[in-house]
C-alpha cells in the first residue's frame, strides 16, 4: 500500500483568523510608529547617501574618488540591515541577512567588492527612495489619525505592506546569490562526505584486510619454510595446518573485501536497481519481525526507468543507515520501506514502531543524511515523538542538475 500523500506546508496548527486580531490593537499602532518614523529615518538615509555617493562620483577621476564612493555604499549596505531588522521585528518578514561583501585586502580591495556588489546599489536606491515615501506615508497617517481614524487600520495595513515590499525587493539578497550561497554549501558538505568516506575506506582496509592479508603472508612463508627443509613429519603436518589457516584467513578477507566494495557502491544496485538493492539491506536489518520493502518507480504516464544513479546512491545509503538506526537504537519490532515516483522526484518514507526520540542534531548520523540529501537539493523531514513511531521522509530528486544539463 502506497504512503498517504503529505503536505509539506502542513504543520498540525491553524492560524488564527485575520478578523481576531483587535483592529486598533497594540500590533496597529507600532505599525503607526513605524510609518511615522520613516520620515526621519528616511531623511537621514537620504543626506547620507546622496552626499557619500555625490562626493565620491565628483571625485572618482581622482585617488581618493573610488573609495569614497565605496565607503558610501557599504554604509548604505549597514544601514539596510537596519532596516531589515525593522521589517522583522514589526512584520515577522522572512527577511534573511545576505553574506558578508567578500574581499580581497587593501583599499582596492575594498573598493572593488562593494562597487562590484548589487545589494550596496540597491541598499542606496532604497535609502533615495525613503524620502519621498517617508513623506508621503509620515503625512498620510497623520490625516487619518487626526481625521480620518474608522479608516486608519486598513490604511495603515495598505501602507504597511509598501514598506514591506520595499524592504523585500531592495534589501533582500538576490537569487542568484541565495542560489551560489546554498552551492557552497552543498559543495562543502559533498566535500565533507566524500573525505569522511575516503578515511573510514582507508580505515577499513588498514584495520581489516590489509592486517588479514598480512598475517597471511607470515603464515604461508612460515609453511613454504617448513615444507622446503623439514626435520621430521611433524613439520608437514604444522605446515599442513598453516596453510589451512592462511585459507580460512583468505576467505575472511575476502569476505571484508566484499563488505567494503558493497559500502562503496554495491553491485546488486547498479546491476538490478533500487528494488533488488533495498530489499537486500532490509534482509540484513534485525528487528525481530523484519522489514517490508515496497518500490514503485513507475511514472505517472504507466512507463518504467531509473533515476540518476547519484540519486540512486543516496537513496540506498539513506535508507540502509535509517535502517542501522532501526536495529541499534529504536527498539523497535518491526519497520517499512517505501519507495515511489512521484512526478520528477523520488520519495522514501521509513517507518519504525520503536521508542522515538530521534531528531538530526548538529553532529548525528541524521544530520548527515539531511546534508547528504540537501546537496542534491532535496528535503529531509523527521517525525519522532517521545514513545513512537517514528518516520522519516525524504524527496529527492529524479535527475540531478548535472545530468539535466
Amino acid at each position: 500500500m502506497k504512503p498517504k500523500d503529505r503536505h509539506a506546508g502542513d504543520t498540525g496548527t491553524q492560524t488564527p483568523p485575520a478578523g481576531r486580531t483587535p483592529l486598533y490593537g497594540a500590533r496597529m499602532w507600532r505599525q503607526v510608529g513605524r510609518l511615522l518614523l520613516n520620515l526621519p529615518v528616511g531623511i537621514a538615509g537620504f543626506v547620507f547617501t546622496i552626499v557619500t555617493l555625490s562626493i565620491g562620483l565628483a571625485l572618482s577621476v581622482t585617488v581618493i574618488g573610488l573609495p569614497l564612493l565605496a565607503a558610501g555604499l557599504a554604509g548604505c549596505r549597514r544601514m539596510g540591515g537596519f532596516a531589515r531588522g525593522r521589517a522583522r521585528s514589526l512584520y515577522g518578514s522572512g527577511v534573511h541577512e545576505p553574506e558578508p561583501v567578500q574581499r580581497r585586502p587593501g583599499v582596492t580591495g575594498f573598493a572593488i567588492a562593494h562597487l562590484t556588489d548589487s545589494l550596496s546599489w540597491r541598499s542606496a536606491l532604497y535609502h533615495v527612495l525613503m524620502l519621498p515615501w517617508g513623506i508621503l506615508s509620515f503625512a498620510v497617517t497623520i490625516v487619518f489619525v487626526l481625521v480620518g481614524w474608522p479608516a486608519l487600520p486598513w490604511v495603515v495595513r495598505a501602507e504597511s505592506a509598501v514598506d514591506r515590499m520595499l524592504v523585500e525587493v531592495l534589501l533582500t539578497p538576490g537569487a542568484l546569490s541565495e542560489r551560489v550561497r546554498e552551492l557552497e554549501d552543498d559543495r562543502g558538505t559533498v566535500v565533507d562526505t566524500a573525505a569522511a568516506d575516503l578515511r573510514r575506506i582507508e580505515r577499513d582496509l588498514h584495520d581489516g584486510a590489509q592486517a588479514r592479508l598480512v598475517a597471511l603472508a607470515m603464515d604461508l612463508g612460515m609453511a613454504k619454510e617448513r615444507l622446503l627443509e623439514p626435520e621430521n613429519p611433524q613439520d608437514v603436518a604444522a605446515a599442513a595446518k598453516m596453510v589451512d589457516n592462511a585459507h580460512g584467513e583468505v576467505k575472511l578477507a575476502l569476505q571484508e573485501l566484499r563488505d567494503l566494495a558493497r559500502g562503496i557502491h554495491p553491485a546488486v544496485l547498479t546491476d538490478r536497481g533500487l528494488d533488488a538493492a533495498l530489499s537486500s539491506v532490509a534482509a540484513r536489518c534485525t528487528v525481530p519481525e523484519g522489514v517490508k520493502v515496497h518500490v514503485d518507480l513507475k511514472a505517472p504516464d504507466g512507463g518504467t526507468g531509473r533515476p540518476d544513479s547519484a540519486v540512486e546512491g543516496i537513496a540506498y545509503f539513506t535508507v540502509s543507515e535509517l535502517l542501522t538506526n532501526v536495529s541499534k537504537h529504536s527498539g523497535a519490532r518491526s519497520a517499512t520501506v517505501d519507495v515511489w515516483r512521484a512526478g520528477d522526484h523520488l520519495m522514501l518514507l521509513v517507518q519504525d514502531n520503536g521508542k522515538g526520540g530521534a531528531a538530526p542534531y548538529p553532529g548525528s548520523g541524521l544530520a548527515g543524511l539531511a546534508d547528504r540529501v540537501r546537496a542534491v537539493d532535496g528535503v529531509f523531514l523527521v517525525e519522532s515523538p517521545e514513545g513512537g513511531p517514528t518516520s522519516v521522509t525524504v524527496e529527492l530528486p529524479w535527475h540531478t542538475r548535472t545530468a539535466r544539463r
